[in-house]
């Protein structure tokens, strides 16, 4: 009787292992670069709620430079208009110089930032590399118009909010060149819809 009880155990304890493999093997799902880079930061600054502000804008911009430069590229390789391709190249250039300022700031503030694309970056991605010839153009200078628009708010919001002096200025600093972006996305699309 013992050994069948120890047996009956042996054979529960093994069945428990197994399950807790199986739920661990399916917990590994990647989890989206914003996602943990938020996560890290609230850790850090539970207690904090201002840095905690400060870390998700910061997180924010990054989100930002990671898919402007990706769609930048994209624009280069995919587009036949001259236009598109030059903003392209454009994007790619300010918003690496962006992200390196961002990365440079972040690291002084000890705030964890993504370093690939967002689950989000990478679906507009998507939705853009789906289209070709001018129907891409115009989706294109579209997101550009869209997503610059957005972007000048968080900036102006942090400009204006962010408890971090140094964010702040950094904010008032590039609101002027994502408005510059804005006018050349718009005059991008008024020359397009031409078409």
């Amino acid at each position: 009787m013992k050994k069948l009880l120890l047996a009956g155990k042996a054979i529960l304890g093994a069945a428990l292992i197994i399950i807790f493999l199986q739920s661990c093997k399916n917990e590994t799902k990647q989890e989206d670069p914003k996602e943990v880079a938020e996560d890290a930061n609230e850790t850090k600054f539970d207690s904090i709620d201002s840095k905690e502000d400060d870390s998700e804008f910061l997180v924010d911009q990054a989100e930002i430079n990671l898919a402007e430069i990706e769609i930048g590229k994209l624009a280069q390789t995919k587009s036949t208009n001259a236009e598109v391709k030059k903003f392209g190249k454009m994007l790619v250039d300010e918003h690496t110089k962006s992200a390196s300022e961002v990365s440079a700031l972040a690291k002084t503030k000890n705030f964890t930032l993504p370093t690939s694309l967002t689950e989000e970056g990478q679906e507009e991605y998507n939705k853009l590399n789906e289209k070709s010839g001018v129907d891409f153009d115009k989706k294109f200078a579209d997101m550009m118009i869209d997503g610059h628009e957005k972007a000048i708010k968080k900036l102006e919001k942090a400009a204006k909010d962010a408890n971090d002096q140094e964010i702040r200025t950094w904010a008032s600093n590039n609101i002027a060149g994502l408005t510059a972006h804005l006018e050349h996305a718009k005059m991008l699309k008024q020359n397009l819809d031409k078409k």
